[in-house]
């Protein structure tokens, strides 16, 4: 089985596009939360989210493409073609078949949908966009980058809720370990920022309602969260086989090791509250690198700010780590840019990696008071530290469980 490295990362999030931009705003540790304008929320009982204000589609893609991508598919090829951008990869290494994509997003186009059927009803069909059947299946993401990048080899969109972007880098990993590719592009994105997505995880009350102090609202391991906040963004690794990307002379990021997915079989919304799925899916993890758990120096968790889950993932650190889970550092980085949903873990992942290429591990924002009933050592701020390996969590609606480990280059 082959050695997986990770040779670029494309990113397009609320506090930064691109890796240096993305870093950079995990560093500030500076919330990017704040009152919609997208759409009226006044309807709602939350009105905040983390919205990317400064993407311009055409800054990435010619004015026609543009056009013809809702904004789902152009956030997954702008962070696509990023990360192409930083792995140097030609479009000889990419274009023989030996190349694929794994692309992972919870709603995929329901956004624009959402748009087009506002647009129906107020002015009938001809007020709908022909684009409308093909922006809304879930493999548009992957599909549009494979069209846009010339990749002919797999291109595979999943929907596995929150953890669909872990579940993406996880599945392509051992796609190339196994040698059916020899590269692939894998992460995630989400465009959920439309009224009726919006109000419906409104309704049924797991969104912060900090309406009046938006940008403490994402609190990951705080006492005193009240739910998470919703976001949108992608980002997507080029993942290579260790000899690929040493022939061709790439600067190695880092290095994907284990992945380990498990279902909590339980409930769709709520997670196991022994959190012994989730722990089932660190334990594969750790054995697929071959790491042991006090071999682990950095765990970036999933903390979506609610009190269920994070209590829940806690739990299975707990079990999966055994007393390692009380000393190794944790950070929850969804208090800077909110939860993207399924695009989340992949953001998570390109955090994790930086991370360990510059030493430097992020804080948690927004935490004041840590509920100790984690037991967990959660960083405040980011923290100078050289660990040669690092666990990433993913949990989502449905039981959906994903655990990434990463090595330092």
């Amino acid at each position: 089985m082959r050695r997986v490295a990770v040779t670029g990362i494309g990113a397009v999030t609320p506090i930064g596009s691109g890796a240096d931009g993305l870093w950079a705003g995990v560093l500030a540790n500076r919330s990017a939360v704040r009152e919609i304008d997208r759409f009226d929320a006044s309807p709602f009982p939350s009105r905040i989210a983390a919205q990317i204000d400064d993407f311009v589609p055409t800054d990435h893609l010619d004015a026609r493409r543009a056009r013809r991508l809702d904004r789902f598919s152009q956030l997954s090829v702008a962070a696509a073609r990023m990360a192409i951008g930083q792995s140097c990869l030609t479009d000889a290494d990419r274009s023989d078949g030996r190349t694929g994509v794994w692309i992972g997003s919870a709603l995929g186009g329901v956004g624009f949908g959402e748009e087009q059927h506002a647009a129906y009803v107020l002015h009938g069909m001809r007020a709908v966009s022909p684009t409308l059947a093909t922006a809304v299946f879930g493999g548009a993401g992957a599909s549009n980058v494979a069209i846009d990048l010339g990749i002919r080899g797999p291109a595979v969109g999943n929907a596995n809720s929150c953890a669909s972007g872990a579940m993406a880098i996880g599945q392509a990993f051992h796609a190339i370990r196994a040698g059916i590719v020899d590269i692939a592009l894998a992460g995630g994105a989400e465009a959920p920022l439309a009224p009726l997505t919006f109000g419906a995880f409104a309704m049924i009350r797991v969104l912060s309602q900090r309406n009046d102090d938006p940008g403490t609202a994402s609190r990951p391991f705080d006492v005193d969260r009240d739910g998470f906040v919703m976001g949108e963004g992608s980002a997507v690794l080029v993942l290579e086989a260790w000899e690929s990307a040493e022939r061709r002379g790439a600067t190695i990021l880092g290095e994907v090791a284990g992945f380990g997915a498990s279902t909590d079989a339980y409930h769709l919304t709520a997670p196991l509250p022994s959190g012994e799925a989730a722990a089932a899916a660190i334990t594969t993890a750790l054995a697929d690198a071959g790491v042991e758990a006090d071999s682990i120096g950095y765990v970036n968790a999933h903390a979506s700010s609610t009190q269920l889950s994070e209590l829940a993932e806690a739990k299975a650190l707990h079990l999966a780590l055994g007393e390692h889970a009380r000393g190794v550092p944790v950070s929850g980085t969804k208090g800077l840019y909110g939860h993207a949903l399924g695009a989340s873990g992949a953001i998570e992942a390109a955090i994790t990696v930086m991370a360990l290429r510059h030493g430097r591990l992020p804080g948690t924002c927004n935490l004041v008071t840590l509920d100790e009933r984690c037991g967990l050592n959660v960083l405040r701020q980011p923290l100078s530290a050289k660990p040669a390996a690092a666990l990433a969590t993913s949990f989502g609606f449905g039981g959906m469980n994903a655990a990434l480990v990463f090595r330092a280059a």
